[in-house]
């Protein structure tokens, strides 16, 4: 995973993977790769991830083996995602908070149906 030189590892409850925080610009970002790990955690991740944009000036970045679909079904109308192919073949995912929206989503549910 490539995190620029400011990235800082910091604790995120409920995750089983690390993740990292910086600065680009004024917004910060999170960071986490579940690349390498198979369901639930994908999700649990995300979902504990995504707890941590509270505002518009934070966006949550996951690497993935691929898309993950049940998670867009759960949270698309709760956050906005931009999907990027890698060149490794993994994805990476932007997360962004929407403005009345995002507070509403329900960050518990974090099975794979």
């Amino acid at each position: 995973m490539n995190l620029p030189e400011n990235a800082e590892k910091i604790d995120v409850t409920g995750a089983s993977v690390d993740f990292y925080t910086y600065k680009e610009g004024n917004t910060t970002i999170f960071q986490f790769d579940s690349s390498m790990t198979g369901p639930p955690e994908p999700m649990v991740n995300a979902m504990a991830g995504l707890k941590l944009l509270d505002d518009s000036n934070k966006k949550l970045v996951m690497i993935n083996h691929k898309a993950p679909g049940g998670l867009f079904s759960k949270i698309g109308d709760n956050f906005s995602y931009v999907i990027q192919d890698l060149d490794d073949g993994k994805v990476k995912v932007v997360f962004s908070y929407i403005d009345g929206a995002s507070k509403k989503a329900d960050l518990n549910d974090t099975s794979c149906h």
